[in-house]
């Protein structure tokens, strides 16, 4: 028999459908996998092999579960969400041990898929910039590197074969970034794709749940499935892709500039129209204003934990809500107003092109792990709400992953995730 960790998420669950594997035998496979990989790369915030156990057999158990579309799959569940039986503490000592009474809407949404919740994936506190323990499976051991953050876990483990999905959130780069990273695809959805219940709040004008998997085929299969909306992405030939480097360009690397390149090239060569875009000059304040959104929407929504307990804050979580604090309404609604416009804006450039590559991070993983990089790449796409979608491209000088995102128009998921799909292909 195959090697379980080798099948990706669409065929386990075929299997699983099928009965030719069980869910438990899949479980099985993936905790011993978590046993041997865990003491290294510190993934997982909760995981008690038991709990996943019980549930694989459960699932085993239902003769009516064989119409589940994600059956016997197992999913790694980011410790920004709340789940019922397991313990969810959003990254900080302030809600250590505790207990929600319910799933998130997205974790429920997996069960009833059919999905097998290994356990709870490391996040950086509150989902910002205080790095946990997880550290990169793809750099040496004596030489660590940061998984990137906030959804630092849920990358690492997909990148470390510990589980084949993973949930994770962005509100700022906090998907592709790891993903970038880690070597994995990640997948951003158009903003309000996936619901936001029993998920802790950061910005909620930002906060977009979205997945990590080895393949373009797997988070499509994936977020498709929890959705109900068909997203299995399709081989494209004629695509009109424009290569934009953003107001940033001068913090990219020389390594992500050639695999921006060298994307750009793979395109042409399946028959893809490509061309060099430049955003209007508006849109050179969009980073700026996703700073201001996030941290004034910050401050209010952590208005309760700072009255009564800051002291369990770190700096520089406090730092941001220092900085919301400072804000007026009126610097606000002025982000907002910019953030309205340059939709608008992009929306017309979408009549040109199909679909947009740009960098996805400044280049490699950094080394260390005090911090978990610069999130600057993915701030204006985040605030725009267009699906996004990180393709590993390549390595950088020191042999890290190093790779492009591919930015679609908002709610054309499913052209976005086909021509990452086209870029994957191209690639392999």
């Amino acid at each position: 028999m195959h090697n379980i960790l080798t099948l990706s998420a669409r065929e386990l669950a075929a299997r699983v459908s099928r009965r030719e594997l069980t869910a438990e035998a899949v479980t099985r496979a993936y905790i011993e996998q978590i046993q041997a990989c865990e003491p290294s790369v510190k993934a997982w915030q909760f995981f008690d092999a038991e709990i996943a156990l019980q549930s694989a057999r459960a699932l085993d158990c239902n003769t009516h579960s064989s119409d589940a579309l994600l059956l016997g799959v197992p999913v790694g569940v980011k410790d920004l969400m709340d789940t019922a039986d397991m313990p969810t503490a959003y990254g900080s000592p302030i809600y250590a041990g505790q207990r929600p009474a319910f799933d998130a809407a997205c974790v429920a949404a997996c069960r009833d898929a059919g999905m097998v919740v290994l356990g709870k994936t490391v996040t950086t506190e509150f989902a910002t910039f205080q790095p946990g323990v997880t550290r990169n499976p793809r750099a040496p051991a004596d030489a660590p590197r940061t998984p990137g953050g906030s959804s630092s876990g849920s990358a690492a483990a997909v990148a470390a074969s510990m589980v084949p999905l993973a949930l994770g959130t962005q509100t700022a780069g906090s998907i592709v970034r790891p993903a970038s990273y880690c070597g994995v695809v990640g997948y951003k959805p158009s903003h309000g794709t996936l619901p936001l219940a029993g998920i802790k709040p950061l910005s909620p004008s930002l906060d977009t749940v979205g997945a990590f998997a080895r393949s373009v085929d797997d988070v499509a299969f994936f977020v498709g499935a929890l959705t109900r909306v068909n997203l299995d992405p399709q081989r494209q030939s004629a695509l009109r892709v424009g290569i934009c480097r953003t107001p940033h360009w001068d913090l990219a690397s020389d390594d992500a500039r050639r695999v921006l390149e060298h994307s750009a090239r793979q395109f042409e060569k399946v028959g893809a129209h490509v061309h060099d875009f430049v955003l209007p000059a508006s849109f050179d304040g969009l980073s700026e204003a996703q700073i201001q959104i996030m941290a004034y929407e910050a401050a209010a929504a952590f208005a309760p934990e700072r009255q009564r307990q800051a002291e369990k804050f770190s700096p520089a979580f406090a730092q941001l809500l220092a900085l919301g604090q400072s804000l007026h309404g009126t610097d606000f609604a002025a982000a907002q107003l910019l953030a309205i416009a340059a939709r608008r804006a992009l929306d017309a450039v979408f009549a040109s092109v199909d679909v947009l590559i740009a960098p996805s991070a400044e280049g490699e993983a950094p080394a260390g792990l005090d911090a978990t990089g610069n999130p600057i790449f993915s701030r204006l796409w985040t605030l725009l709400g267009n699906p996004c979608v990180h393709v590993p491209a390549g390595t950088g000088v020191h042999g890290m992953p190093v790779g492009v995102t591919v930015i679609g128009p908002r709610w054309a998921d499913a052209l976005t995730l086909s021509a990452a799909h086209t870029l994957e292909l191209s690639l392999s």
